[in-house]
């Protein structure tokens, strides 16, 4: 058999089954090449966060970020922050501002209506938040908790939005996130399900139920503007905070009646799967109570239209473009001085100041996502890809060689000798032989990353790539000398 070209760009598919598939593919993600280029599908690594600025310990966990008139606020710990910018001789100086508290430990909603921000907390306080003077107002309006304790808030048509613990959907006031009233309420009828959360896509309301999702206009009427369109899914939202409208679409953790979670897209009014076997088999992992603490983020960078879905283990990215998925994860070092491997460390993203900002899940971080930067506040980023079985009708087979093509000559001061490891697997399960190869030191960029004398396997082999240096990584094209 010829030198082979072996695909890489599957991202990740890990089955229920490892010796099925076992594909990681980690702190990497897949990209497809619109045009005649070196290879069709590469691995491009994702961006690395440096730190802006910090509210604290973690005690100041971030809880949610929103953008308002171009500034970033975030909720951590127990209080509200603006992130300010400003340039001395032409450098960017970042400074925070506390601007008061936002009661509660978990994740809160926030909405804005371009003078008012609204932060809630579910099922506790509600706050209204402008600027100029900063002034930082608790919704006291009795109306406000009429029709149950509000859980989820969005904006459309110059209207807050709730919905709330008693199967109804309220609306503040026009243009007055702190006046309600008591008659100003829906519901959504077509199925008795809970409401879950509210959604506002292409300027419709959808309702989305435990097993449902109906679609709201505005009408304008005198009472209650919203009324239903006639738009029905029968498909619902399993979790509060995993719904999110992105690339002209929403996308959303769900499924219909008696139904196990998967993950779904409703686009031009209809719904379309788009998890995997392997990500429905994780998500059905997880408990109830694990699944609604999943929530969404989302961000379009260099070609690729991100949706993040945070789970309690990893976090699952798929890109809108490609249709590919691939995980994030985050290593820390503990007071022990043990390394853990955690899903991503990011809580939330806004964009904000020509930057996509993050709020961090174990203090009060302050991060940029860059490209340019390959850690993570200091920390290695490690980044690993396990691709297919490879195999010739189950006959045994050997492997003289196999070659990674990479953005070779990387290198630079910090770490003059960039490395990654190779190691290989003949069941999907258990790995052995790992080898390191050089990918070019700073100028060096006809290096090549070869790995010889592989030797012989029953059935199958699978190869897993991985890179914790702190260099550009880019993987252009993987191809094997296999031997029948």
């Amino acid at each position: 058999m010829p030198i082979t070209a072996l695909p890489i760009d599957n991202g990740f598919y890990v089955s229920d089954s490892l010796p099925l598939s076992a594909q990681e593919c980690v702190n990497w993600y897949p990209q497809v090449i619109e045009t005649a280029a070196l290879s069709q599908g590469v691995l491009f690594g994702t961006p690395g966060i440096e730190l802006v600025a910090s509210t604290g310990t973690t005690k100041q966990i971030n809880r949610g970020g929103w953008t308002l008139n171009g500034s970033p606020y975030f909720v951590n710990g127990t209080n509200l922050y603006r992130l300010n910018r400003t340039f001395v001789d032409e450098e960017e100086v970042f400074s925070i501002d506390n601007l008061g508290t936002i009661e509660g430990e978990g994740r809160v909603s926030l909405s804005d209506n371009g003078r008012q921000l609204c932060i809630l907390s579910p099922g506790g306080k509600g706050y209204i938040f402008t600027e100029d003077p900063d002034t930082l107002t608790e919704i006291t309006d009795v109306d406000f908790r009429a029709n149950g304790e509000p859980q989820i808030v969005v904006f459309l048509d110059g209207y807050f939005v709730f919905t709330t613990d008693s199967k109804k959907f309220i609306v503040s006031s026009l243009n007055d996130g702190l006046s309600y009233n008591a008659l100003d309420f829906g519901t959504a009828e077509a199925d008795p399900d809970d409401i879950v959360a509210p959604i506002v896509l292409r300027n419709q309301l959808f309702i989305g139920g435990s097993s449902t999702l109906e679609a709201f206009q505005n009408v304008g009427g005198a009472d209650f503007p919203f009324v239903r369109s006639g738009l029905f899914i029968q498909k619902g939202v399993y979790t509060p905070f995993g719904i999110i409208e992105a690339n002209d679409a929403i996308l959303f953790i769900g499924g219909g009646k008696n139904e196990a979670p998967g993950i779904w897209g409703l686009k031009s009014n209809t719904v379309e799967k788009v998890s995997t076997i392997a990500i429905d088999t994780l998500l059905q992992k997880f408990t109830d109570t694990e699944l609604n603490e999943a929530f969404t983020w989302t961000y379009a960078q260099r070609g690729g239209y991100f949706v993040a879905f945070a789970l309690p283990t990893t976090t699952l990215v798929f890109d809108t473009i490609n249709g590919k998925w691939h995980e994030r994860k985050s290593q820390v070092i503990d007071a022990q001085g043990k390394t853990n491997t955690l899903r991503l460390r990011v809580n939330s993203l806004v964009a904000a100041y020509g930057r996509l900002l993050v709020g961090d899940s174990l203090d009060g971080r302050i991060g940029s996502i860059n490209t340019d930067v390959y850690t993570e506040y200091g920390n290695p980023v490690v980044r690993r890809i396990a691709t297919q079985p490879f195999q010739n009708n189950m006959q045994s087979i050997s492997v003289p060689s196999v070659e990674l093509t990479m953005e070779a000559g990387v290198g630079d001061a910090n770490t003059p000798n960039p490395q990654i490891r190779m190691d290989r697997s003949k069941d999907g399960k258990t790995w052995f032989d790992e080898r390191s190869r050089n990918i070019g030191k700073l100028g060096e960029y006809n290096k090549r990353t070869i790995w010889r004398r592989l030797g012989r396997v029953a059935r199958f082999e699978v190869f897993r790539f991985t890179m914790s240096d702190p260099v550009k990584p880019v993987i252009i094209q993987l191809t094997a000398d296999i031997l029948g």
